[in-house]
């Protein structure tokens, strides 16, 4: 009410809203104005830009349609298993010394028949996680826990080469892999393993996947704005995806292969930044189907810095494309359904929108004034619908998704979407270039997201190894901060307030990321959005002492 009463006082200053509403409509020089070769060469790509973003922004409408029109195509509860199959756990780790006791603790707890496990750390490490894992691994053995250390002494493949080098000396019918920063329940075996055995088409199913939940999604904004993104993934993407019936991925963790589906489908490759991705496309055209459980849920911990949190998204948004690079030719002749294959491509290419929106933001304040000669009315006629088609289809998206989740709490989405829009305007620079280097086919290393072992709004990552540089686009990020900042001012002088808010969300976005970046390069505590606890040596579960 405050904001809403600002405005109407400052639109009273200016003549009031008759005025600005006459001065929206008003059509006196209608036809006066002649486009010049300029205007056009700012128009012409201004709104093939727009365009290109309204039909990804109407894609997250149709996945909310998807949603709830099939709601009913949810797999049926399998019945009891009389025979479990032998299990292989497999947990990759990188220069994990904070996180992985945690997970090797979780798995230790699994209720499965110790008989039929087969738990692996896959470990790449080249610092002291490799002795606290070895050390670790040690100590569950001599309790009688069947688990092997598995160190590589380089890291060919990444993650892909580590599982891959893993399946060599497998024993699991199954798979079952979770990263460092997840922390299974004891039951999880349990509750995914019977979907395989089901005697009702069990046979045929490839992959199961779980739903993540988070240890510290009340850690900082950020998290809070992390957990929203991540929710809309897995309750409306996933799910609509899943009973639609057309692909959807494995998310890397907290889920279960069989193993002759990913032996039929190639193995593991690493071609990609996502590999887990580039093998559930290559299995679900061999013919296995998928399931995803989201009933049943994996807690993980959230990236708190910003820098880890921009190198995951733009080793996702790389990863996507180039999966899209190398999978989608083999959809487009494969003989699918339709469905399948345009799910497919707007699934695989939806981070072109990050280039995009970074052109559109060079443009904006060009096509702005050329837009303000052109007459107010045309802007609210062509301009504002591309614009809501590409936006608040976002809101939508995860409002859904809380509502789902949280349904008596859910309301309280509306005060953070700003920030989640702002994000996702913010890292765009960041993910740009992840994706034109994918599109360039540019290889890079896998950049690991750092994990501080950081449950709820506890603990810091301040006096902690790991972290991520900076770089210099966080410095572009503040540029393009100011940048719009200029356009508000410009706006508001042509008293064209209608932009304001759309503009302001791209001041925010890129002010908070690049100044985020930066200041927790040098003030790694700094975090908004709940107060810093204080930095504390705590011991791990094993009893063995924490770093």
């Amino acid at each position: 009410m405050p904001a809403l009463t600002l405005l109407a006082t400052f639109l009273a200053a200016q003549g009031g809203f008759g005025h600005y509403w006459r001065k929206i409509t008003d059509r006196t020089f209608t036809g006066m104005y002649h486009a010049n070769a300029f205007d056009l060469a700012m128009m012409v790509p201004y709104f093939i830009v727009l365009f290109v973003l309204a039909i990804y922004g109407l894609h997250r409408y149709w996945l909310v349609y998807d949603y709830f029109v099939y709601a009913k195509n949810v797999p049926p509860a399998p019945p009891p298993v009389v025979h479990w199959p032998r299990v292989t756990v497999q947990l990759p780790i990188f220069k994990e010394r904070y996180v992985m006791e945690r997970l090797v603790d979780a798995i230790s707890r699994f209720d499965y028949p110790r008989e039929l496990l087969d738990i692996q750390v896959l470990d790449d490490s080249t610092d002291e996680t490799r002795q606290v894992a070895s050390d670790c691994v040690d100590r569950y053995t001599a309790q009688g826990l069947p688990i092997t250390y598995i160190h590589r002494m380089n890291r060919e493949g990444f993650k892909a080469g580590a599982l891959e080098n893993g399946l060599r000396t497998s024993k699991g019918e199954l798979v079952a892999i979770f990263d460092a920063d997840f922390v299974p329940e004891g039951d999880f075996l349990r509750l995914t393993i019977p979907y395989f055995m089901d005697p009702r088409g069990g046979s045929g199913i490839g992959m199961v996947q779980t739903r993540w939940t988070y240890l510290n999604s009340d850690y900082s904004l950020l998290t809070n704005v992390e957990t929203i993104l991540l929710d809309g993934h897995f309750v409306v993407e996933h799910g609509a995806r899943s009973r639609r019936g057309t692909f959807f991925n494995f998310n890397g963790t907290a889920g279960v292969w069989r193993r002759a589906a990913i032996d039929e489908a190639g193995g593991w490759q690493h071609d990609t930044l996502t590999e887990d991705t580039d093998l559930s496309y290559r299995a679900q055209l061999k013919g296995w189907k998928f399931l995803y459980l989201p009933q049943i849920a994996c807690a993980s911990e959230l990236p708190v810095d910003m820098n880890g949190f921009k190198a995951q998204q733009a080793r996702w948004a790389k990863g996507l494309m180039q999966t899209a690079k190398k999978i989608l030719p083999r959809v487009f002749r494969s003989n699918v359904p339709w469905h399948i294959k345009s799910e497919a491509f707007f699934h695989l290419t939806a981070n072109i929108s990050y280039p995009l929106m970074v052109l559109l933001s060079t443009m904006l304040l060009p096509a702005m004034i050329v837009r303000f000669y052109q007459g107010w009315f045309q802007m609210l006629v062509i301009d504002l619908p591309l614009f809501l088609a590409s936006t608040c289809s976002i809101s939508s998206f995860y409002l859904v998704s809380q509502r789902e989740l949280r349904p008596k709490t859910w309301w309280r989405t509306f005060l953070y979407l700003p920030f989640v829009m702002a994000t996702g305007i913010g890292i765009s620079v960041r993910n740009a270039q992840a994706v034109i280097e994918a599109l360039a086919g540019k290889k890079s290393d896998f950049a690991r997201t750092p994990k501080f072992n950081i449950a709820g709004k506890a603990g810091s990552f301040a006096k902690k190894s790991y972290r991520n540089k900076a770089g210099w686009i966080a410095y572009a990020e503040v540029l393009l901060g100011l940048y719009f900042a200029a356009t508000v001012v410009y706006s508001i002088l042509r008293e064209n307030y209608a932009t304001v808010p759309f503009l302001l969300l791209f001041v925010w976005g890129y002010l908070y990321t690049g100044f985020m970046s930066l200041s927790q390069v040098y003030f790694a505590h700094w975090r908004l959005g709940s107060a810093v606890a204080p930095q504390e040596m705590r011991p791990a579960a094993t009893g063995a002492p924490g770093f």
